[in-house]
């Protein structure tokens, strides 16, 4: 909004016509009245967009506030983690995002990630780093490797990350690559290779559009116990007895309807019998009558 008290564009006036002419396209002309209660509104939307402002600054302050009172926590959970061999690993597969885009031997490198810390840059709203530290492991030589998001000179977020050193045979983006040319050369060409794990950490495309880092900023990392015990609470909320149950009382209507079925039928037979021995009994005191 202007501060400059301009009202509003693509007004009518206030008789109801429209202004023409290409003079007149960029303004309108209102009553006096009408002008005087616009520019009003448009003074008091900029008492509330600077009180906004003023607003975002606190919050930002509470939030910088915050971060540093949790570190400590995060790095005593981090310690804790530390024992729980393949803990990283699991709770990745755990996740329904971050699993859609891992592969077998994926999981298999993120079995050797002894931790994951997620750093805000002192000034929150200019960006963030994720790094992911592993121990020595058969894929690569890199003890820590670091995706990073920074808002630009320009507004526009952009991303930069560590060149992982592969070791020989051992690039799993390379091998990426060879599959997905393999695919779209073979029948299938069709279905394109996703998205993996680590060309999702190499990829710079549009960091505007990351979901999988803001999956692990916002959701993975506060809170990754959840998903390292996904399986242990669905059964603690008894899914797999309902699933029992249900088959349970499926098994019981069929039981119910067979046995309906043949209370029915011999209803029906006995019935018939009666019938029949009735017209017998009936015919034979006719034959005596003559």
């Amino acid at each position: 909004m202007s501060a400059t008290g301009v009202a509003p564009k693509k007004i009518k006036k206030a008789d109801g016509s429209s202004s023409t002419g290409d003079a007149d396209e960029n303004s309108r002309d209102f009553d006096p009245e009408t002008q005087k209660s616009l520019e009003d509104i448009d003074a008091c939307q900029n008492e509330i967009d600077v009180l906004n402002e003023k607003a975002s600054e606190e919050i930002l302050k509470v939030e910088q506030k915050y971060n540093k009172l949790r570190k400590p926590f995060f790095e005593k959970r981090n310690d804790l983690i530390k024992k729980i061999p393949k803990f990283w690993a699991t709770a990745f597969v755990n996740h329904p995002q971050i699993s859609a885009i891992l592969d077998e031997e994926e999981e298999d490198c993120l079995s050797f990630m002894c931790k994951l810390e997620v750093e805000e840059f002192e000034d929150i709203k200019s960006g963030y780093r994720i790094k992911f530290f592993f121990d020595e492991n058969p894929y690569f030589e890199n003890n820590v490797i670091v995706k990073e998001f920074q808002l630009g000179s320009s507004g526009d977020p952009s991303s930069h990350s560590t060149t992982i050193k592969w070791k020989v045979g051992m690039d799993l983006t390379k091998k990426q690559k060879e599959r997905q040319a393999q695919m779209k050369n073979s029948r299938k060409r069709g279905l394109e290779q996703p998205k993996t794990f680590f060309s999702w950490f190499s990829d710079h495309g549009d960091a505007s559009a990351d979901d999988i880092a803001e999956v692990i900023k916002d959701d993975m990392f506060p809170n990754p116990l959840q998903y390292f015990l996904v399986p242990d609470i669905e059964v603690e909320n008894g899914l797999d007895g309902d699933d029992d149950d249900s088959e349970d009382e499926e098994v019981d209507d069929s039981v119910v309807v067979v046995e309906e079925g043949e209370d029915d039928d011999e209803g029906e037979e006995g019935e018939e019998d009666v019938d029949e021995e009735e017209v017998y009994e009936e015919g034979d005191a006719e034959e005596g009558d003559e």
